[in-house]
């Protein structure tokens, strides 16, 4: 496959937008490992608080990214919009990095996952529209390139801060502004597309003009979600059985890697066959993946799941934005993607809350079955309420 077949259909702004989300994650995941310490061991917060600041934060995101979308779509600016989510990122990251107290991080982490929930949904939309609607899924998978990328370059670059140059962790908070900036600069380049509305159109958002395969669609993407918890647990269960916190550092960005390599191919597939199939994959991968960190303490068998999960990751994050899109109106699909990422954001937290109970109260096992089983009921009620096409 040459070059000009494997991006076709593909824009400038498609390639601006990954950057992007490539620039934006270095940011986000270069604080992912240093947080939690610069909480407890810096500030001298209990582990209660870190719980507290990040519940907070990620439901900040979650709530925000439905509404965000659909003012995105009633105004009909959705680079703007972006711009502003990024813009607020990027600023909170040396606040954090300025904080005294756990109350002033807890602040700046609002405000951070704010400008994440605002600029997730109108960036979607610009991503959806940045390629013809034969190659939406590429184009998703191409974002998710660079997504990931960033994902598994962002923890490296904090490791090498802080054992490599000796940096303290107010220095990594100060020196993750610099990407986020860049991601700013990215989406200001990128040439936003009047969305051309049919005669009549009424651009008074309600939640009764999304079409009722949309709402199943939401309905199957809640009954996966609901054992789909947090990251954190895999990466928990990594270090407890006997894995240290630098290779544990390294395997989580590896699988970000292995995500960053799925998305594109998992996109561009979806637009030739079809986007449940390929979301069924990654639904029974998901499956494979908690199963196996139910029942395996094998250092190497634990890597080998991650990397199953990298292809989960890749694939679901790609093709399930691209399907959500595809099942509203043009005029809509900020507001599509916005609701199907808050459904994604607000299980998840269900799932990671129920998670953590069955860790503590029962064994970390049952965390991962519970997942599997959420799989096979998602997997199911996929087959059952959603076509082929």
């Amino acid at each position: 496959m040459n070059k000009n077949t494997l991006f076709k259909g593909l824009t400038k702004d498609t390639f601006l937008l990954a950057l992007t989300s490539f620039f934006a994650d270095i940011s986000t995941e270069m604080l992912y490992p240093v947080l939690p310490i610069f909480l407890t061991q810096t500030l001298k917060a209990s582990a209660g608080i870190v719980g507290l600041v990040e519940g907070v934060a990620e439901a900040t995101q979650n709530i925000i990214q439905g509404f965000s979308g659909s003012i995105s779509d009633k105004l009909r600016k959705r680079k703007n919009i972006a711009v502003l989510g990024y813009s607020l990122a990027a600023v909170s990251k040396p606040l954090i990095g300025l904080s005294s107290v756990w109350q002033f991080v807890l602040g700046t982490r609002f405000l951070d996952r704010m400008g994440t929930g605002i600029r997730s949904a109108p960036r979607d939309a610009l991503i959806a529209s940045s390629a013809d609607t034969q190659n939406t899924g590429k184009a998703f998978g191409l974002e998710g390139i660079g997504d990931n990328f960033g994902a598994f370059v962002g923890p490296l670059v904090a490791i090498v801060l802080i054992f490599t140059f000796g940096l303290n962790l107010r220095h990594v908070f100060y020196i993750a502004f610099i990407p986020g900036l860049m991601a700013v600069i990215m989406v200001l380049l990128v040439k936003e597309k009047d969305v051309i509305l049919k005669t009549g159109t009424n651009l008074n958002f309600s939640l009764k003009r999304l079409p009722k395969l949309y709402w199943k669609y939401i309905l199957v993407t809640i009954l996966f979600g609901l054992g789909n918890s947090s990251n954190s647990f895999l990466i928990l269960r990594t270090k407890n059985i006997g894995v240290s916190l630098e290779e544990t550092i390294l395997v989580y960005a590896f699988f970000n890697l292995v995500a960053a390599f799925a998305s594109y191919p998992a996109g561009m597939l979806s637009d030739k066959i079809g986007r449940r199939n390929i979301l069924l994959i990654s639904f029974l991968i998901f499956f494979v993946t908690y199963l196996g960190f139910a029942v395996s303490t094998d250092i190497i068998l634990i890597i080998l799941l991650f990397i199953f999960y990298g292809l989960y990751q890749g694939i679901f994050r790609s093709v399930g934005k691209a399907l959500a899109t595809d099942l509203v109106p043009l005029e809509l699909r900020a507001s599509g993607v916005g609701w199907y990422s808050t459904a994604v954001g607000l299980t998840s937290l269900f799932a990671s809350v129920v998670g953590g109970q069955l860790w503590t109260m029962v064994n970390p096992s049952a965390t991962f079955y519970f997942g599997a089983c959420s799989a096979i009921i998602g997997s199911a009620a996929l087959l059952l309420l959603f076509p082929k096409r």
